[in-house]
């Protein structure tokens, strides 16, 4: 196969690094799409997501117009040859897509469209996607098509070079859904965490409150003052714990790194924590920017391990976090007051703490982690990422 510069092997690596930069199911499909349109020099390119009803579940387009795509409107059910390419699962090459009998024609919107290029994307036997191009526009490392309509029509090796860059989606797909699959069951764990530690803050007060109204109960005969006064703090006891209950309500939710960002996240979970909990704890950040999404990530899931331990174990009535700008990247402080131990200890105590995955995620991410703590003298988690 002899390709021209554009669509040779510069052109598929760049192709495939790109699909490979992104783990959002979404920004994956619009990579896909855009990267075999500029492969092929089609002039339309799309791709499906199919669902479980013989139709598409995802669209995405490249080469069209938001104001094209807004006026061709919904896409119906079922959609003649692209629908048929599910059912089929083969290859479709066709020098004029409007004369095949399953063409069922288009909306008066829609873009002409002749020559056609269609694969199904494949993971094993699945099929989790059909990549469409139409229209090329010029062949391989050649000039523009000749009059009258600027088409060449695809050939049998730009169907080979689309059927490369279809294995390679495919792999991109799986691993784009993988991680979302991840990050959802990642924050649903959180999620359930701060259920608990919310449950226990308002399962002390509820018990309070029960033992005092007890209390007034049995000094309203014998000593009306007193009971009065156990039934003022009933009272403050019930608006604490409908307090609880409205921040578990309104502020437990996912963490939204990708919506919100770390330092509103961590603000937000730091907030909870410091409700649910008799110790204080604080958070502060200066100048930070946006770094890269595994960073910020590593770091929340970071600091969640040190609160944990520091709020759990320790004992600690202090517990402090504090996020910094440092040049390009980040430094994060995670200190307690609490009983510390001996990190030399690795072996007993960095397994019970959770060290040796912190530690992990830090070298995971370009970054470092370093604990500082003694008996008797509190901790100091200290995690460095370089930032993109």
């Amino acid at each position: 196969m002899s390709h021209g510069p554009r669509s040779g092997l510069y052109a598929v690596s760049s192709a495939l690094l790109a699909m490979s930069r992104h783990l959002e199911v979404r920004d994956v499909l619009k990579t896909i799409v855009a990267s075999a349109r500029e492969l092929l020099d089609a002039q339309y390119a799309a791709l499906g997501v199919p669902d479980d009803h013989g139709g598409f579940a995802q669209f995405v387009v490249d080469g069209v117009s938001d104001a094209q795509w807004k006026a061709i409107g919904p896409l119906p059910r079922q959609h003649g040859i692209l629908a048929a390419m599910l059912r089929e699962a083969r290859p479709e090459r066709l020098a004029d897509v409007r004369k095949d009998p399953r063409f069922e024609g288009w909306p008066e919107a829609h873009p002409d469209m002749s020559d056609f290029l269609g694969l199904p994307i494949r993971d094993g036997d699945e099929i989790i996607g059909a990549l469409f191009l139409a229209n090329k526009l010029r062949p391989a490392g050649g000039p523009p098509c000749p009059e009258p309509d600027g088409r060449c029509g695809f050939t049998e090796d730009d169907e080979e070079l689309l059927t490369i860059l279809a294995q390679h989606a495919a792999i991109a797909l799986t691993n784009a859904r993988l991680y979302e699959r991840s990050r959802e069951l990642t924050i649903a764990e959180e999620r359930s965490r701060l259920a608990h530690e919310l449950h226990d803050a308002v399962s002390q007060k509820l018990f309070s409150l029960r033992l005092t109204a007890q209390a007034a109960a049995a000094l309203v005969d014998r000593d009306p003052s007193r009971a009065k006064g156990e039934l003022q703090h009933v009272a403050a006891l019930a608006a604490e714990a409908t307090e609880e209950l409205r921040a578990a309500v309104i502020e437990l939710r996912p963490a939204a790194l990708d919506e919100d960002g770390l330092v509103a996240t961590l603000r937000t979970q730091i907030q909870v924590l410091d409700r649910a909990h008799s110790a204080r704890v604080t958070f502060a950040s200066h100048g930070v920017r946006a770094l890269p999404a595994s960073q910020e990530e590593a770091m929340l899931r970071v600091s969640q391990e040190a609160l944990h331990n520091a709020l759990r174990h320790s004992g600690a009535t202090r517990v402090d976090v504090t996020l910094d700008r440092h040049g390009p990247g980040a430094v994060l402080h995670v200190t307690d007051d609490g009983s510390g131990f001996d990190p030399t200890a690795i072996r007993r105590a960095g397994r019970h703490l959770g060290l040796v995955s912190m530690r992990d995620r830090a070298s995971g991410v370009g970054g470092t982690l370093t604990v500082e703590s003694a008996p008797g003298k509190g901790t100091v988690i200290e995690m460095e990422v370089p930032g993109g």
